[in-house]
């Protein structure tokens, strides 16, 4: 079949239009930005031990560098900002089966401003960019160990809250800025949640024979911060269907007899995982251990524990974001009626062990049993605090019996989990924003040997938290401020302090008769 081909004539004017409608658009684009200023934002990482990505800061860090601008006509402007934001941003996509329903609902929340206040001298006057000249402006920004009150303006259901949404929230699902040790690595935040940080630089002026300002122009330059988190409270998970911290299973004799017994599986939340502070050259494993506690009530007094197994050991990362406020920490539970909500969760292997020798079972005589509560509530609390007998494993380190134990003897079990942190992740500390939230859980799943079809499986999900360490540069500056604040309360406290005036100690006042009379005045302020 024949192709066809239009004339000379007309290819040639097609090639022309094209080059027209190129030629256009790239003077368009030329008259978009005339006028405006090229703006360049420099750090002085002079300081710090730059990687081949972004510098991290940390709290009480100082970040410092300067602004360059540069026009290439002599341009009149009004006002030169620049300031060090922090913001969050979040969308949620509602999915349902009525499409009226669907939709997504996006928040933004600007949750740090600092402007940085240029001196007269620093400006040009008259306030004129003269054509091919370069303006420098220095800033000099300390990031805050804290949010401003302002920050958080909504209600919430207590006061810890307000306080956990004052701390200064991680930069958070930014892949040119995830990283450690100059590697860039997955924080493991959904697309739907971001926190950023940045050096904001911006340019206006006044319309020409107007009043009215507009933005000339403006450019922002990523910063990557690492804020210090000091240890948390451990958290309550009574009545928190998230969390299992005992787990009880019956354990049969064979497929078709009763029970042999009991068999309790008991946890409690391990100590943080503490990352090190931003710049650290020191790269040392990130790790803690945690303790699973066993427990087996048997049905007769012949009865033997069953043989262990294995136990699999997985973090689960969960990150929560709302695009409306939120008045307390976020659940799972929250989410199915909450249609403002969302949560994506990792799960990162840990380990797995074998834990048929290293683990053994020791037999309890029925008097190393725990108190129970009504013998706790009958003890006194002027002469025995109680307070460690509350927790879940015990003053002996023993969970509590089970329903169906019957007395005498038990046998008890205990095993170290040891949790290493991967270094192909990169990991944020534990935190609750007014939008964003980030948790931790370990999950531990024990299998045992027993008779019947399947070897039986107990699952333990704790809460673990993960804690961040200041910068050197960080802890250093916040000393030398607290010693500061110290030296000034100290002053105060002098001028409200009452001073002694009195005469000289050989001054002798008026008298009467033999004796003198000293007056001594005692002054406030």
């Amino acid at each position: 079949m024949p192709i066809y081909m239009p004339p000379p004539a007309v290819r040639t004017n097609s090639i022309a239009m094209h080059s027209i409608g190129n030629h256009l658009q790239q003077r368009v684009l030329q008259l978009a930005h005339y006028g405006q200023p090229t703006i360049d934002i420099e750090l002085d990482e002079s300081q710090h031990e730059t990687s081949r990505f972004v510098t991290s800061y940390s709290t009480m860090d100082t970040i410092q560098g300067k602004v360059h601008i540069t026009v290439q006509h002599d341009t009149r402007f009004r006002e030169i900002e620049i300031s060090f934001t922090g913001a969050a941003h979040v969308f949620v996509e509602r999915l349902s089966t009525t499409p009226s329903m669907s939709g997504r609902t996006e928040a933004s929340h600007k949750f740090l401003t600092l402007k940085m206040p240029l001196s007269p001298a620093d400006l040009p006057s008259p306030p004129i960019f003269r054509a091919g000249k370069k303006y420098s402006f220095p800033f000099v920004f300390t990031i805050p160990n804290q949010l401003l009150p302002k920050a958080c303006p909504h209600p919430v259901a207590s006061d810890f809250v307000r306080e956990t949404h004052l701390m200064l929230p991680p930069s958070l699902g930014d892949a040119e800025l995830s990283g450690y040790g100059g590697i860039l690595l997955d924080d493991m935040a959904p697309e739907m949640a971001n926190i950023s940080y940045g050096i904001k630089a911006r340019v206006t002026a006044f319309h020409e024979g107007e009043n009215r300002v507009f933005l000339m122009g403006q450019k922002t330059r990523k910063v990557r911060v690492k804020p210090a988190f000091e240890e948390q409270p451990p958290l309550n998970t009574d009545g928190n269907k998230e969390y299992r911290a005992r787990l009880e299973r019956n354990i049969k004799k064979s497929l078709f007899k009763g029970r042999s017994g009991t068999l309790i599986a008991q946890a409690s939340q391990p100590k943080p995982l503490v990352i090190p502070g931003a710049r650290t050259a020191d790269a040392k494993p990130i790790a803690t251990r945690a303790k699973v506690i066993l427990r087996f009530d048997p049905a007769e007094e012949n009865s033997l524990p069953p043989k262990l197994g294995s136990l699999k050991t997985h973090m689960k990362v969960s990150t929560f974001y709302a695009s409306a406020p939120r008045n307390n920490f976020p659940s799972r539970e929250g989410l199915s009626y909450d249609h403002t909500q969302g949560a994506y969760t990792d799960t990162i292997p840990i380990s797995t062990m074998c834990i048929g020798t290293s683990a053994q079972w020791e037999k309890q005589p029925a008097s190393a049993n725990p108190p129970t509560d009504e013998e706790l509530d009958r003890r006194d609390s002027g002469i025995s605090d109680c307070s460690s007998l509350s927790s879940p494993s015990g003053t002996f380190n023993t969970p509590r019996s089970s329903a169906n134990y019957k007395g005498g003897a038990f046998y008890t079990a205990s095993i170290i989990v040891p949790i290493h942190l991967p270094q192909n992740k990169h990991f944020i500390p534990t935190f609750h924003s007014c939008l964003i939230s980030r948790v931790y859980a370990l999950s531990m799943n024990l299998s045992v040997h027993a008779p019947g079809l399947s070897d039986p499986t107990l699952g333990l999900k704790v809460p673990l938290q993960v804690c961040a360490e200041g910068s050197a540069t960080g802890n250093e500056n916040a000393r030398l401020r607290s010693e500061e604040a110290a030296g000034v309360l100290a002053e105060a406290d002098m001028i409200f302090s009452p001073r002694s005036v009195a005469p000289p100690p050989d001054y002798v006042g008026l008298s009467s008769g033999s004796g003198g009379v000293q007056s001594r005045v005692s002054v406030m302020g």
